[in-house]
């Protein structure tokens, strides 16, 4: 069989001039593609401080405190550098808080983060407002908590049949100061916030850009309010902010204030499959029961439905327990 060189290398010239065009394609490619991310924690230093360093954003649900003292932007960055001095309110359901330290919290053995609230512990006087908490790492080393995903600290109520996943509601702003606050929520309910002769003002968040409707999406624990002479919304046995648990109220008989104890070992994706996180930057907490404060819901007239209020958890502060807990 006789070669012709000319055809060949006339055929074949066009296809190794796109060979090497490919080639070049390829090396340019991969110089201009990012490096992939490698994690580094935010050390702790002699200056590092144990309390709350950046408040990253505040959003509360319509609740009976919203727009005055401690359901203020004001309220939440009185909670910087310090923690059980103050308070701030998350409002209903959803409503959240979002901080973060001035350095990278660890995952060391037992309990990381403490948070303080302002949950009532005596017998047959509880009164709860728990609150879910998650965390997120700075993968892109920004300073923001603009990475996710957000793990959720499973606590004692997140496997149970009676916790709902993918919970979301929205609220809308009557835009007046006497008619109660309605909602919906992908369950197919729908309710209110009521409004109560103590705060006669706005309930939905004035300062937020959207003044028509506000949604939110997380975990909805159970409710957990009991009538009696006394209403009362019991507390859960572990896991969650603003919650009146044993372990809360044996470091308040021990030290004379208390905080609830998280582990970041309890993070969790949204498929609820555990996760390992060596440390975390973020914190995220939010008011996990949607509950009026009113055992007799969904009758409104009864001359007790609006005693109490909104559940709505409330936040005194934060620490990072290694370095509070430090000898």
């Amino acid at each position: 069989m006789t070669f012709n060189k000319n055809i060949t290398l006339r055929n074949l010239k066009p296809a190794f001039i796109a060979l090497a065009a490919f080639q070049l394609c390829l090396t340019a490619c991969k110089k201009n593609e990012p490096e992939a991310t490698v994690y580094e924690p935010r050390p702790v230093t002699s200056s590092s401080s144990k309390f709350i360093s950046k408040i990253y954003e505040y959003l509360p649900a319509p609740g009976q405190f919203i727009n005055e003292g401690l359901g203020t932007p004001e309220a939440a960055e009185t909670l910087v550098g310090k923690a059980n001095e103050g308070l701030v309110s998350l409002g209903g359901y959803g409503g959240y808080l979002i901080f973060g330290f001035d350095h990278s919290i660890a995952n060391a053995e037992g309990a990381d983060i403490g948070i303080y609230g302002n949950p009532l512990t005596g017998v047959n006087m509880e009164w709860s407002e728990p609150a879910i908490v998650m965390v997120m790492q700075d993968l892109n080393g920004n300073g923001l908590p603009d990475d996710g995903p957000w793990f959720e600290l499973a606590g004692s109520e997140y496997h149970k049949t009676e916790t709902i996943k993918n919970y979301k509601i929205t609220y809308y702003n009557p835009k007046n100061t006497t008619d109660d606050i309605r909602w919906t929520d992908n369950q197919g309910k729908e309710g209110y916030v009521l409004r109560n002769n103590f705060h006669r003002k706005q309930y939905y968040p004035l300062w937020i850009k959207n003044q028509e409707e506000l949604s939110f999406t997380g975990t909805l624990l159970k409710n957990t309010l009991n009538d009696g002479s006394i209403i009362t919304n019991k507390p859960f046995e572990w896991g969650y902010a603003d919650n009146g648990s044993e372990d809360f109220k044996a470091l308040m008989a021990s030290k004379g204030s208390a905080y609830n104890s998280l582990d970041i070992s309890w993070a969790v994706d949204d498929k609820g499959k555990k996760v390992q996180l060596s440390h975390i930057d973020f914190v995220k907490v939010y008011t996990g029961q949607n509950s009026n404060g009113n055992p007799y819901d969904p009758d409104r007239t009864n001359p007790r439905a609006r005693f109490l209020g909104e559940i709505s958890s409330e936040i005194g502060g934060a620490i990072d327990l290694s370095l509070h807990l430090k000898k």
